[in-house]
């Protein structure tokens, strides 16, 4: 019987969280998705700190009229900005399980026109 959408995608994060985690020099990147938002964290997984949040019901970027993808493209220069005033410039991309696609994509590109190296 074939895995469902969800199982497919615990799976898939599963088998990245292998080889990603976070230290204090490269903290990972979080993303995750839902139908209607999209979140995202810079965590240091040793010592288990969230350093910098950002997400589409933030007040700045909720009261963009747009698009799901120029939303996500919103949060991830806003997480990128928020990140760098931590002093973090790098860091290890956690797609969460989702293909590199779409808001996924747009999240990340965001946060590499923001000044993150990933």
């Amino acid at each position: 019987m074939a895995l469902t959408k969800y199982e497919r995608r615990i799976r898939i994060k599963s088998r990245i969280r292998k080889i990603v985690s976070g230290t204090e020099t490269k903290p990972r990147l979080a993303v995750f998705r839902s139908n209607k938002e999209i979140y995202a964290q810079v965590v240091d997984d040793v010592t288990g700190v969230t350093i910098s949040a950002a997400s589409s019901r933030d007040k700045d970027i909720s009261s963009a009229k747009a698009t799901k993808i120029e939303v996500a493209k919103l949060v991830g220069k806003s997480l990128a900005e928020k990140a760098l005033k931590a002093g973090v410039e790098t860091i290890a991309f956690d797609r969460g399980g989702y293909l590199y696609h779409g808001r996924v994509k747009s999240l990340a590109e965001g946060a590499r026109e923001a000044g993150l190296k990933f």
